[in-house]
């Protein structure tokens, strides 16, 4: 086990700021816990203010905790500017995910057409066809499929299940996880003189960054023309929808639930909150650095910077009820008070 010294070495250089251990840097960690369940030999964190009632009676051997925060710390203390970043660093050192051996199992499908590199992994059941490339050290789980001409970058991780269509290009250290779906047709169709709705050829494809991570069960869509991109460093939570022709800019995170229509640009370090919403009558258009709260819908574009909410919070049912039904008086209520002020200035 890796004493505190040596986590502290460890991830000091990734922290871009000291570790500083007050205590007993020779304590052998076991591995990581909640601060206010972990036991004698665990490491925990303290990054917000919520869990701070939780210090005094920790039971860790050492906490990741901010300068404020250490005299009051009962254990071992590693003093970093950022917590909750030195925490998830730590836990990267504890991953215990199996280590897959390279090579193709007897039982995947590997066309002849198709690249893959000696140090890469082809797991039972996965399929890659013709024209894909598995890149070094790139991994394909079991039951996945990599379509044709599809590209699958170095250290790239295409878990048991996900589904590449053909034309599908991913970058370098990439996560797509279980059943998601990347280069499906978007949805395009357009009705004839009889009212029958005829598809419109999806003939663009999907361009991941690198140290992009998608979510299981989330799908995003090939371009109608131009190819739907992904930047570098995106993160998508689990039943994502992007919609086709899409562009999300660097570093921005979406998480679980939210969609977004066809020809929508995210900007870079963006969040969309859980079961946000992007759809209007013309493409959209969010800038960079805006964060949109949970169950918002965004119908018009955003240009500058900050926070945009727009959903209802909860309340007592009886009373959500009552507001409800006010809120379809509104446009009477609104013509009401204009009467009421055009009577009152004539009066002056």
């Amino acid at each position: 086990m890796p004493t505190l010294a040596e986590l502290a070495a460890a991830i000091a250089p990734r922290l871009g700021s000291e570790a500083d251990i007050r205590g007993d840097a020779r304590i052998e960690i076991t591995g990581l816990g909640p601060i206010e369940t972990a036991a004698s030999g665990q490491i925990t964190h303290l990054s917000g203010r919520a869990y701070q009632r939780f210090l005094p009676t920790t039971q860790a051997s050492a906490v990741l905790l901010r300068e404020a925060d250490a005299d009051a710390c009962p254990a071992a203390a590693v003093v970093v500017a950022n917590p909750y970043l030195a925490f998830a660093l730590v836990s990267q050192l504890f991953d215990d995910a199996p280590a897959v051996p390279a090579g193709i199992h007897p039982d995947a499908s590997v066309h002849p057409d198709a690249s893959v590199d000696a140090t890469a992994s082809i797991g039972a059941q996965a399929t890659v066809a013709a024209g894909a490339a598995i890149g070094p050290r790139a991994r394909i789980g079991p039951g996945a499929h990599v379509g044709e001409d599809s590209v699958v970058g170095a250290d790239s991780v295409v878990h048991a299940g996900a589904v590449l269509y053909h034309g599908v290009r991913i970058g370098k250290r990439c996560a797509i996880h279980s059943h998601a779906v990347i280069g499906a047709d978007g949805f395009g169709f357009t009705p004839n003189e009889r009212g029958e709705l005829v598809a419109i050829a999806q003939l663009g494809g999907v361009v991941l960054g690198d140290d992009v991570v998608i979510g299981a069960g989330t799908m995003i869509d090939r371009g109608a023309i131009d190819d739907t991109v992904v930047g570098d460093g995106v993160k998508m939570d689990n039943n994502v929808q992007i919609g086709h022709n899409c562009v999300i800019g660097e570093h921005t995170l979406i998480c679980g639930c939210a969609g977004m229509v066809g020809s929508t640009r995210v900007g870079r370090h963006c969040v969309l909150a859980g079961a946000a919403r992007i759809g209007g009558d013309q493409p959209i258009e969010i800038c960079d650095f805006v964060q949109i709260s949970v169950d918002t819908t965004v119908t018009r574009s955003i240009t500058e910077p900050g926070i945009y909410s727009g959903g209802v919070l909860h309340s007592p049912h009886g009373q959500w009820k009552r507001n409800a039904l006010r809120f379809n008086q509104l446009g009477d209520l609104a013509r009401r008070v204009a009467r009421l002020e055009a009577e009152a200035q004539r009066a002056r």
